[in-house]
């Protein structure tokens, strides 16, 4: 029997025009794949013994992952709400706002509010359900905010807001 998990919180449904186009395309690949992945699991199939089978245990299993991610894609994209490019009021932080933070010790870094289905922390693009991006919403330039983090809290002067996509 499997360890008890309680389900994740539902996760915020808001999504960019770029994310939500970006797995259009991820779900238009996994099918593309997986009709590739189902002629060679057929053609391993047809070598006799499936249980000493390497390749077609090996095919099982990737289209059992693609499957996975394909059954997600399908129910998640109909949830998702595209938000605007820019809000009514572009001098506060809102989704899909890029900013530009420092620390208390001077250090400068840069964050976009995006949905929790497109993050890249190491592009900078985080989840606007993440504890940071919470305490940034509505706050203007200059004002200063206070995250708490596993290693303490953490205060940040809001330097910069922009709300262009593409990176400086």
């Amino acid at each position: 029997m499997g360890r008890y998990r309680p389900p994740q919180p539902k996760a915020s449904p808001y999504i960019t025009r770029e994310g939500y186009d970006r797995l259009q395309q991820e779900m238009r690949r996994l099918w593309d794949r997986r009709a590739e992945v189902t002629q060679a699991l057929a053609a391993a199939a047809a070598e006799g013994d499936r249980s000493e089978n390497a390749e077609y245990i090996y095919r099982k299993k990737e289209l059992g992952g693609i499957d996975r991610r394909i059954r997600y894609l399908q129910k998640r994209l109909p949830e998702l709400t595209i938000a605007p490019d820019a809000p009514s009021n572009p001098q506060q932080i809102f989704f899909g706002a890029r900013v530009t933070l420092e620390s208390d010790n001077g250090e400068t870094v840069e964050y976009r509010i995006v949905g929790p289905d497109e993050l890249a922390p190491d592009q900078g693009d985080i989840s606007i359900d993440s504890p940071l991006a919470r305490a940034l919403l509505k706050k203007a330039v200059d004002d200063e905010v206070r995250v708490e983090t596993p290693g303490g809290s953490v205060t940040y002067y809001i330097n910069a807001i922009d709300y262009n996509p593409q990176r400086n």
